[in-house]
């Protein structure tokens, strides 16, 4: 019953209390407690994942899972502990792209793949990026490269076990990220001239 409440009162953290037009997500995918069906276990272990669009709101939601957890313990007369795992998994943040480099990524992928297929409408996606570690401290831009298929069924995502990769689409990626890395240096070579230029005016 303790495990169960805990369950349950974690799910109102979003549907009661988090903004409807700031998605965030907290799933339970582990119940684990003892190995005998006539025998109450004397501990239960749960475990899951939540997401959030901004550090801010997921900070927010660690705190409010923890009071959460060990309050319905403490309602059942039950003991809780709570472990984030913060070692070794870390918060992760979101993938936020950078402005700058989004108006130069489409500029680039226009020019070599055509406007018309270079998509800027993607929905936000609530997958864990390692990426968005390097953009706490650099400008970053993170893309996707469409893999489809017209003639054949929709593509499955990237982490399930029936993705099957269309390799016709690799020498697409290697240009488009060549073509991304040769026009960036560039760039800040043309500034660095220009800069030098201008100093000496």
């Amino acid at each position: 019953m303790a495990a169960t409440n805990v369950i349950i009162s974690l799910q109102d953290l979003v549907s009661r209390e988090a903004d409807p037009l700031d998605p965030q997500v907290l799933t339970i995918a582990k119940l684990q407690g003892g190995d005998a069906f006539n025998v109450i276990p004397d501990y239960v272990t749960i475990g899951g994942t939540f997401r959030a669009f901004s550090r801010e709101r997921l900070e927010h939601l660690k705190q409010r899972i923890e009071q959460v957890i060990i309050g319905q313990a403490a309602v059942q007369r039950c003991n809780a502990t709570v472990n984030f795992l913060d070692e070794e998994n870390p918060l992760y943040p979101p993938t936020v792209n950078n402005g700058d480099l989004h108006k130069f990524f489409v500029d680039v992928a226009g020019n070599l793949l055509g406007i018309n297929k270079v998509d800027t409408n993607m929905e936000q996606d609530m997958a864990a990026e390692d990426f968005a570690f390097y953009q706490e401290f650099i400008p970053g831009y993170y893309f996707t490269l469409g893999m489809e298929i017209a003639s054949s069924e929709p593509v499955a995502p990237l982490h399930s076990p029936y993705l099957v990769i269309n390799e016709d689409g690799l020498p697409y990626g290697a240009a488009l990220h060549a073509s991304l890395a040769t026009g960036y240096l560039y760039q800040q070579d043309v500034a660095k001239v220009v800069g030098k230029y201008h100093d000496q005016l």
